[in-house]
């Protein structure tokens, strides 16, 4: 679905106000630029309508005639009924009514996290996919990043203007390492705490 939106920030009195949002950690006051990683679940509606329109498009040039009908119905009945089913929010109302239809599991496997919690959880866990994607492609182009959990997320959206459905996800400080922004040390769990063979 694709509910995200990145915003980079290079404005020097933006990223020192970040950086302030940020708690002011070392590598946020001497990141050169900052990617903020926003979840947009409220966009729901609007992506799935365009999804949609793209799904009937592709069904009519590449799949033969006679499936096409089938296809652009499954498709509809997915992108009108099911994503706004699963993606909406009503207090947590809706999410304990597609609770419910886990009785549906005893019968075959089904995806069981439908709770409006479960959901947001999902729409963060692509959020932070895009996040890791991106910090793996500026390695690749020979820059640091560091992503950073501790921010006051009001604040981050009162300085970018972001609406109410909106959601901080990650903030990624990223630019040329600084030898005064590597305070240490990392530690890092041993590779067999956290590796299981089965």
């Amino acid at each position: 679905m694709q509910l995200y939106e990145l915003y980079h920030i290079t404005d020097k009195a933006l990223l020192e106000k970040l950086t302030k949002a940020c708690l002011g950690q070392l590598t946020a006051s001497t990141a050169q630029q900052m990617v903020v990683f926003v979840t947009r679940q409220d966009k729901h509606r609007q992506h799935a309508k365009m999804i949609l329109e793209f799904e009937r498009g592709n069904i009519q040039r590449n799949s033969p005639p006679e499936r096409q009908a089938k296809r652009i119905k499954d498709k509809e009945s997915l992108y009108e009924k099911l994503i706004p089913f699963v993606y909406s929010r009503f207090f947590g109302l809706l999410g304990a009514f597609r609770k419910l239809s886990g009785v549906i599991g005893w019968f075959r496997p089904m995806v069981r996290e439908l709770s409006e919690s479960d959901i947001r959880v999902e729409v963060h866990k692509s959020c932070g996919l895009v996040a890791q994607t991106f910090m793996l492609a500026m390695a690749e182009e020979g820059y640091d990043t560091c992503p950073l959990g501790g921010y006051d997320s009001h604040r981050i959206k009162k300085l970018l203007h972001l609406p109410y459905g909106a959601e901080v996800c990650m903030v990624v400080t990223c630019g040329l390492r600084e030898e005064r922004g590597i305070w240490g040390e990392r530690f890092r769990l041993p590779f067999e705490e956290v590796y299981r063979n089965k």
